[in-house]
């Protein structure tokens, strides 16, 4: 079997150091969507330098994302076909505001193991502290498929109940035809956002969306309609990967207000609150693209 899940657990962390500065902040920004339109004065916070605001998911590419998820497949006990693997979620845990430019040491490992029966899932565990503390903790479930069936434990289910009533708010994202080009600038080359003949291996008809570059879409909207534009107050964020997303679609983000109630990212409360979201592509019959999804927040 190419999982070892015992070996993969006992591996040392990997520790290294990786720094941003304002232009690598500038350019995730870009390519999640932000700049649209390009003059408006909420948009000049993500995209001019001297009012600069980092939305916190930038921490899952700062310093290129290393050590994230593509190094977490090359960790003993970890050998698989890079085709056969999916960005199943994402878990973001903020200890304090991202500054916009900083020096850090990150740390990763391989911190659960799940079998899920047709297919394995690995928790990529990256925690990054700067000179001052701790700065965040990221969580990358990678879905590969065609390694499970070993009998191993089958983790923790990430399904919430359907969120109740209307939603407080929906609004509407259109992807750009090249924001995955744009998006992949920023650290992940893999093939799948950009080479058709390789998304074509991977079963897909055309390259796919980043699953995180929707991840920082769908927060940028959150904290843009419901946060007051205020990047500081997620304190957790949290998704399933549904569905996939192709250049040029539609994006439908809904969002529910609740009081506090944690998500699976967190053991209690917010002591703020909590937006569930769900998120899918119009021209696709809303077919899901994000579930499970929780902003929690100050």
């Amino acid at each position: 079997m190419p999982i070892d899940a015992a070996k993969a657990l006992a591996a040392e962390p990997r520790s290294g150091d990786i720094s941003w500065d304002r232009k690598d902040v500038l350019l995730y920004h870009l390519g999640i969507g932000a700049g649209v339109p390009a003059t408006d004065p909420d948009e000049l916070r993500y995209t001019l330098e001297s009012r600069l605001h980092v939305l916190p998911s930038f921490a899952t590419v700062a310093g290129s994302g290393a050590p994230g998820v593509i190094s977490g497949l090359s960790l003993p006990g970890v050998d698989v076909d890079l085709s056969r693997v999916l960005h199943g979620g994402q878990t973001l845990t903020l200890h304090r505001p991202l500054p916009a430019e900083g020096t850090a040491t990150a740390t990763g490992r391989i911190a659960a193991v799940y079998d899920k029966g047709k297919a394995a899932v690995l928790v990529m565990r990256t925690e990054v502290a700067d000179t001052d503390g701790p700065l965040w903790t990221n969580d990358a479930q990678i879905f590969v498929r065609g390694e499970g069936g070993w009998g191993g434990d089958r983790g923790p289910s990430a399904r919430l109940d359907p969120p109740e009533g209307a939603p407080d708010r929906t609004v509407e994202r259109r992807v750009r035809e090249d924001q995955a080009l744009l998006y992949r600038l920023s650290g992940d080359f893999n093939p799948l956002h950009a080479d058709p003949e390789f998304a074509k291996l991977a079963g897909f008809e055309r390259p796919i969306l980043h699953g995180l570059c929707t991840y920082g879409i769908t927060l940028k909207a959150v904290v843009d309609t419901l946060l007051d534009g205020d990047v500081t107050r997620v304190r957790t964020y949290t998704t399933r990967f549904a569905g996939v997303v192709h250049p040029g679609e539609t994006l439908k983000v809904r969002m529910w207000r609740v009081a506090g109630s944690p998500g699976p990212a967190s053991p209690s409360a917010s002591p703020g609150g909590a937006v569930r979201v769900a998120v899918s592509a119009v021209e696709r019959d809303d077919a899901p693209v994000l579930a499970d999804t929780v902003v929690e927040h100050l």
